[in-house]
């Protein structure tokens, strides 16, 4: 018998951390879970489910414009659609509350004890429970505690920023607001808060957007943004926030100035390991904070493991939870599962949107294959009758010698759900002649992945 109060206790439940409590505890494991505010996480609280939602809120409008190009009238007595902002806060939380209902739920019948409390470790089997002061002891201690928003460097004013955390939760919208950032968060927020009819600016220090994703998709987004009347101005940064009685001055370092209602800063996030213990336990981190783990998710502490944003490897929902499942397997099932981190397919929820799986055309040169290139761009269908300019953008990166299909990557509606298909063919090893082989699907924009210059037409 163990003399242990459990075999496993995880710290966070977020999605690593909630699957790996849920598989563990299938296996028999006795589980227990600390979360400090709500079960689900960074994405079912404040993370990709409330920011997809929002971003279906901020599509609407552009689609009652496409609409009267299909014979539509939207408001037949000639007056403008109404958006209520408060409405879309309120039933975004009744979801986000049921969700959380939900993995409460899940890990209760899977046995798992839920204490609702933050937790920091005394030693490398001591868990203490803030909230209710006291010590429980486990065998085994997984950290799956997530990533938190970083704002970058302090100077004056940076008080008054917000996060995307913030965003969920503003109690009106502002008039116009300026987004710091050129990544996933900066990019889609950008396009929620000006499909809700914000006056929306866009600063990145960086030359251009969505810096690691394929140059063609980062110029072609920054293109379609600014067509959709996004400002964004690259190369630049905050240096200091100065308030006023009823909107913010934001001073650039090309001295210009800004106005707006709202600073949101979306610079990266931070894993959340200060103040956990870590290290008075031994567990080693690395210079940005994230816990250092081997393949099988094992930290420098043998019995102390990391899933998810802590250990900063791949920053995305369905990697913590792949992660989770792993870890679970591996320790209580005798079965060692290495997560694969290369190939991972991901979506960019920009407006248009993004999909990407493999690498980027620059990396693939660097790694120094001979690539061969085959890329698409054109209006969609629907668009036609719309009237919107927007481009699809489509383009497969072949490497010549093997004509492996090393990247895939396109812009445009659907592209979230295209990668998504098409990372099963790129992780299988599908080649140039494969797409080729494939019959299309006709009317479609995906036909394209499959007409684009085969290597058999001379």
């Amino acid at each position: 018998m163990s003399t242990y109060d459990y075999d496993l206790f995880t710290i966070g439940a977020g999605s690593g951390g909630v699957r790996a409590s849920r598989v563990a505890a299938g296996f028999g494991a006795r589980v227990g879970i600390a979360e400090e505010y709500r079960v689900g996480g960074t994405c079912v609280i404040r993370g990709c489910v409330p920011k997809k939602l929002f971003v279906y809120a901020s599509q609407f409008a552009e689609e009652f414009e496409d609409a009267k190009g299909f014979g539509w009238t939207v408001n037949p007595d000639g007056g403008e659609p109404v958006f209520d902002w408060k409405t879309l806060v309120a039933n975004k939380d009744k979801e986000i509350d049921r969700l959380n209902g939900i993995y409460i739920k899940n890990l209760k019948a899977a046995g798992v004890d839920i204490i609702e409390c933050a937790a920091v470790l005394k030693d490398k089997h001591t868990v203490h429970l803030i909230g209710e002061n006291r010590d429980v002891t486990a065998e085994r201690i997984l950290i799956a505690v997530g990533a938190w928003p970083s704002f970058g460097n302090a100077f004056p004013g940076i008080e008054h920023a917000i996060s995307s955390n913030d965003a969920f939760h503003l109690e009106a919208l502002p008039e116009k607001i300026i987004i710091v950032g050129g990544g996933y968060i900066a990019v889609e927020f950008a396009g929620i808060f000006n499909g809700l009819g914000v006056e929306t600016t866009l600063v990145y220090r960086g030359e251009e957007i969505l810096r690691g994703f394929d140059d063609d998709l980062r110029h072609g987004l920054h293109r379609e943004m600014q067509a959709k009347g996004i400002r964004i101005i690259t190369g630049a940064t905050i240096t200091e926030i100065e308030p006023f009685d009823d909107h913010y001055c934001a001073h650039l370092s090309t001295g210009e100035l800004l106005h707006a209602g709202q600073v949101m800063y979306a610079t990266g996030r931070q894993p959340k390991t200060a103040r956990l213990g870590l290290e008075e336990a031994g567990v080693k981190l690395d210079a940005v904070g994230a816990v250092v783990v081997d393949k099988f998710s094992q930290t420098s502490v043998p019995n102390i493991y990391a899933v998810g944003d802590v250990t900063n490897r791949a920053n995305l929902t369905p990697v913590a939870i792949r992660e989770g499942s792993a870890f679970a397997q591996t320790v209580y099932n005798d079965l060692p599962i290495a997560v694969d981190h290369s190939g991972i397919p991901t979506a960019v929820f920009s407006q248009p949107e993004i999909g990407t799986v493999g690498v980027s055309e620059a990396q693939a040169i660097h790694d120094g294959h001979d690539v061969e290139i085959f890329k698409s761009e054109f209006r969609a269908l629907k668009n036609t009758l719309s009237g919107s300019q927007e481009q699809t953008l489509m383009k497969i990166i072949v490497d010549k010698a093997s004509d492996k299909v090393l990247g895939l990557h396109i812009m445009g509606h659907g592209a979230g759900e295209m990668i998504q298909c098409l990372g099963i063919a790129i992780k299988m090893g599908a080649t140039k002649a494969d797409f080729d082989a494939t019959l299309a699907v006709h009317p479609t924009a995906a036909e394209e992945l499959v007409t684009m210059s085969p290597n058999w037409v001379s």
